[in-house]
């Protein structure tokens, strides 16, 4: 018995004709008949009644089809499970990743990933939280690192909590401090030069809202930067900016904490629900998870 003939035998039966499952399997239907023809003889009992116009199965058939999909599907499932160990050999993982993530947790795990698996390579799509749900759900990336939880009409993505991260303000340090003391309230911030990012990034939104619940509008200096443009432009002394505390640590501006309950965002690691990732990805997320209980995520004393 042959899985050729069993994936003949299994098409005939779904399609009930025999010229449809040859062009379903691409053969030629007398190939297959023949195919069908050697199974029953091998097995001593028909598998299908011939009528014209009209295929049914025996009770041999009947008897015989689950055990075929079965051991099809066993196969399948063998054939991946080998396929995905080759992966980890070769192959491509496409991660995406919050530009601020990008500059403090992303590289450790990356290159953690490449001593284990020097052959995967490695593409990494830099964006904000509300672009990479939507790169995501277009099958554009096997795995996302986004703010949760997702805003508006989010797509069925899976996700898995990665770690909480404290905002803080961040200044010039050749000026002098947002307020006096060692924490600020949002209350704050008002009428404060802010810059603030483009429209798509997380941090805009966070901070619209925490402005918003603290019942003020912010007053933007500069407004439409990326992460490197903003701490640029922080820099220049054009404003303050509320970033996440793992990019304050690389700044070397001037980081001063929320008081409590200040501010954060949750960042969770996420894949299409309807997809699973392949191995390969599968290794990178359980490395990211690793990676982020080991990194102190909290605010700036």
């Amino acid at each position: 018995m042959q899985l050729q003939q069993l994936r003949y035998f299994t098409a005939v039966a779904e399609t009930r004709h025999f010229t449809r499952a040859a062009r379903r399997e691409h053969v030629a239907q007398p190939s297959l008949s023949q195919q069908i023809r050697s199974l029953e003889r091998e097995l001593g009992a028909e598998l299908f009644h011939r009528a014209r116009g009209h295929i049914s199965l025996t009770d041999a058939g009947e008897a015989l089809l689950p055990l075929a999909r079965r051991i099809l599907a066993d196969t399948e499932t063998a054939r991946r499970e080998v396929l995905e160990v080759a992966q980890l050999r070769r192959g491509r993982v496409r991660l995406g990743a919050p530009p601020s993530l990008c500059a403090s947790l992303v590289p450790d795990v990356l290159r953690t990933y490449k001593d284990s698996y020097p052959g995967v390579d490695l593409v990494v799509h830099e964006s904000g939280s509300q672009d990479l749900v939507r790169v995501l759900a277009a099958g554009e990336l096997d795995l996302a690192l986004v703010i949760t939880p997702l805003q508006g009409q989010a797509p069925a993505l899976t996700t898995v909590e990665l770690l909480r991260e404290e905002l803080v303000v961040i200044s010039s340090p050749d000026g002098p401090p947002p307020v006096p003391g060692g924490r600020i309230r949002v209350g704050d911030l008002q009428g404060r030069p802010m810059v603030m990012f483009r429209h798509g990034y997380d941090l805009r939104e966070l901070t619209l809202a925490a402005c918003r619940e603290a019942g003020f509008e912010p007053v933007f200096s500069v407004e439409g930067g990326e992460m490197d443009a903003v701490i640029g432009f922080v820099r220049a002394g054009l404003g303050v900016a509320v970033v996440p505390s793992m990019v304050a640590e690389r700044s070397g501006l001037r980081a001063t904490p929320f008081a409590a309950p200040g501010p954060h965002r949750t960042v969770s690691v996420a894949h299409r629900g309807d997809v699973s990732p392949p191995r390969a990805a599968r290794e990178l997320q359980r490395i990211l998870l690793s990676r982020a209980g080991r990194v102190d995520v909290g605010a700036t004393p």
